[in-house]
């Protein structure tokens, strides 16, 4: 007579189906892992984005704004990898370009190399670049400056810019970097109150301030969009200045919308998940 089995036994079958399980769990966090280190960082993604700006000229309708932001070259972005966000706007054929902050990490030395690989950029009414905080924290600003000057890149520090003809009343304004305390508005006074306005400023977050003041669109970086977006509950980590608009397209009270970049590059841990980098195309559309 055999003896009963224990309880706590469980079968051969029983056994092998969990162990199953345990290898497909394991098996897709180790694809996910792969995936999140090796793979997404590379997979750049072009986002064409309509903005609906009830000020723009009707005769400036379908104007399109490139937008590059976060290169963070050689930390740990590679040369290659902005060169291919450059050529991919540039397919484009942007009538703008902008590039919104944080070209370097570590040393502003790297500014020479990024602004090689930028010099490709071309655009009707120009290349136009502000600064962010980590082109601040390596300590040599106007470094990066010169050689962005040195390749015919207009580095804009709260200044303004009229753009089309004379009688459309179409501005870019350059906000310097928000973080480290650099920011004049004063600039704004010197733009005509009833102008379609787009102010570029590293840190998103500002927008709560600009849409005091009625401007129509700010464009942004900075956030990355958090690197890593979980299903249900999005990026369990953002930066000072990235919490309330990270990522994508949204209004700010009745009238101002941002625009905020996934980035280029990334920061450590280089890691991206859900959240891949991004070439940005915006076509302005007027709705007068």
């Amino acid at each position: 007579m055999t003896s009963p089995q224990s309880k706590n036994l469980i079968s051969r079958r029983t056994f092998l189906r969990l162990a199953k399980h345990a290898l497909v769990v394991a098996g897709a966090g180790g694809f996910a892992s792969v995936y999140a280190w090796n793979i997404e960082p590379n997979n750049l993604v072009v986002e064409n984005v309509p903005v609906r700006l009830s000020r723009l000229p009707k005769t400036l309708n379908g104007l399109t704004v490139g937008f590059l932001s976060d290169l963070h070259i050689f930390a740990p972005v590679s040369p290659e990898h902005i060169a291919r966000a450059v050529q991919m706007l540039m397919q484009r054929n942007p009538d703008l370009v902008v590039l919104g902050g944080d070209y370097v990490t570590g040393s502003a030395d790297a500014a020479s190399s990024c602004a090689d690989v930028l010099a490709q950029l071309r655009a009707p009414l120009g290349v136009y670049a502000l600064l962010g905080n980590h082109d601040y924290w390596v300590g040599n600003t106007q470094h990066i400056v010169a050689q962005f000057t040195r390749v015919g890149i207009r580095v804009l520090r709260n200044e303004s810019v009229k753009l089309g003809n004379e009688t459309e009343r179409f501005y870019l304004v350059g906000l310097d970097d928000v973080w480290e305390e650099h920011v004049d508005l004063s600039v704004l006074a010197n733009i005509p109150a009833d102008a379609c306005t787009i102010v570029a400023v590293h840190e998103p977050d500002f927008a709560t301030e600009l849409a005091k003041l009625g401007i129509d669109l700010q464009i942004s970086g900075h956030s990355h969009g958090g690197q890593v977006r979980l299903p249900f509950i999005g990026a369990p980590q953002l930066p000072y200045l990235g919490t309330k608009y990270p990522i994508g397209l949204q209004r700010v009270g009745e009238f101002t919308q941002i625009y905020t970049s996934r980035g280029v590059g990334m920061i450590y841990p280089a890691v991206r998940f859900n959240c891949p980098p991004e070439v940005t195309v915006l076509k302005l559309q007027s709705s007068i």
